[in-house]
């Protein structure tokens, strides 16, 4: 819903307060109550942080979520949480963005979402179908991290570190996309490289400012393969890699130190199972 930690943490604090000030004998189904509850936070989160997203400085990207192997098994979720798809749902209005997430992640039905967003069902029906349509237009292909993709991400980090350009390429989509986040804390490039020469070319002269010290680690992260770049004991840089088909179409370098925090854990996630707001 929000694409950050923080955010996530001081919704769910704002929540729990509500939740432990009411009298329980008024709520019939204690969990209904908490998702309305999150829900309306998180939306009236999401209208006050529009504002400080375009004002940030270089691309902004979702905070990295380290995943678990065992999350390609749930297409659907590791979907909904690749940097690809979180980036889309940036272009849905709060709205939206809630009855996305609650219907075609979570499995809400229609009737419930109108309850926990305020309007009625065909509205709901109504902004389903648009938010939908969206997302299936802008959203990229991807594959889960697996055995294969990581072995790609491999072959790409030998051959950037040995400045080998053309077989960089030979990894790289030709439209691939390579976008990084520094917040305007850290060095990375302001806007988005894009095509198989330059991303080539940049990820090259990026390898050579690293230092012997800097030591490479797999990992994955929002359900794809990455690499984790660590410097003296401290998380550095990260970087997922989108691929389809055996091409790399997408690069999401994370170096704002206020992103890395809690890049070291995986947290467990789970859509809840396919009746959410029973009790």
């Amino acid at each position: 819903m929000l694409g950050s930690a923080a955010d996530a943490e001081d919704v769910v604090q704002e929540s729990h307060l509500r939740w432990i000030a009411l009298d329980r004998d008024t709520v019939e189904h204690p969990r209904a109550y908490l998702v309305r509850t999150v829900t309306r936070q998180a939306l009236n989160h999401l209208r006050a942080v529009r504002a400080r997203r375009e004002e940030y400085v270089g691309t902004w990207l979702p905070e990295p979520i380290r995943t678990a192997p065992e999350l390609s098994e749930d297409v659907v979720l590791a979907e909904s949480v690749s940097m690809a798809v979180l980036l889309v749902l940036e272009t849905l209005n709060p709205t939206e963005r809630a009855v996305f997430v609650l219907h075609d992640v979570f499995g809400f039905a229609h009737a419930e979402i109108a309850a926990s967003i305020g309007k009625n069902e065909t509205a709901i029906r109504q902004i389903a179908h648009r938010a939908r349509r969206r997302v299936r237009a802008r959203r990229r292909r991807f594959e889960p991290d697996s055995d294969s993709t990581r072995e790609i991400v491999r072959r790409f980090l030998t051959a950037a570190a040995n400045g080998e350009v053309q077989p960089l390429m030979d990894l790289l989509a030709p439209d691939v996309v390579q976008v990084s986040d520094g917040g305007g804390k850290v060095v990375a490039a302001r806007r988005p490289i894009t095509g198989a020469a330059d991303v080539a070319r940049f990820v090259v002269g990026v390898l050579r400012t690293t230092t012997g010290a800097t030591r490479v680690e797999h990992a994955a992260y929002n359900g794809m393969p990455a690499a984790r770049f660590v410097t003296g004991g401290e998380l550095d840089w990260l970087v997922a890699f989108e691929i389809d088909r055996g091409r790399i179409t997408g690069l999401y370098g994370v170096r704002n130190p206020d992103k890395l925090h809690r890049a070291e854990t995986a947290p467990a996630l789970d859509r809840g199972g396919n009746q959410p707001w029973k009790p």
